[in-house]
């Protein structure tokens, strides 16, 4: 009965212990930031459009969702999802599929440009653009100082 009182107390003391301290967070940066590129192409002969002009401008906004997809790539990876049958010991289908998903931000289009049939769009992602677009929202953290009362 005494141990049993004594294992209360002592949980009842260490309860009140984390409510008498004040933690402050100071931001941390990391020591570098790499700038990634992407470049992007677009067919102009396969826009489905009737004027040049029409086809040039989806041709455009094509070569810069590819080179978007491309910068995914590099921040987030690829999925691969892959299947083969074999029957009677031969490969009688085999099929792999690629997916990437995520959110870029704070790219910019360096060059866009058409380059014989096609058209073509670079991209640059600088992570300290990243970082501080990052930090409006989700202020990372590290223990400043810790005051106990």
């Amino acid at each position: 009965m005494k141990a049993m009182l004594c294992v209360c107390f002592a949980l009842m003391l260490a309860g009140c212990a984390a409510q008498d301290r004040y933690v402050q967070y100071e931001t941390e940066a990391p020591k570098s930031f790499p700038k990634l590129t992407a470049i992007g192409y677009a067919s102009l002969d396969v826009q489905p459009a009737t004027e040049q002009s029409q086809r040039v401008l989806m041709a455009m906004q094509a070569s810069k969702i590819a080179a978007y997809r491309e910068l995914a790539e590099q921040v987030y990876g690829q999925q691969l999802s892959a299947n083969s049958q074999v029957s009677d010991w031969m490969l009688t289908a085999d099929e792999v599929q690629a997916s990437v998903s995520g959110i870029i931000r704070g790219a910019k289009v360096v060059k866009s440009y058409p380059a014989g049939e096609h058209y073509v769009t670079e991209l640059e992602l600088d992570f300290e653009q990243v970082w501080a677009l990052y930090q409006q929202q989700h202020r990372s953290q590290r223990v400043k100082q810790v005051t106990y009362f």
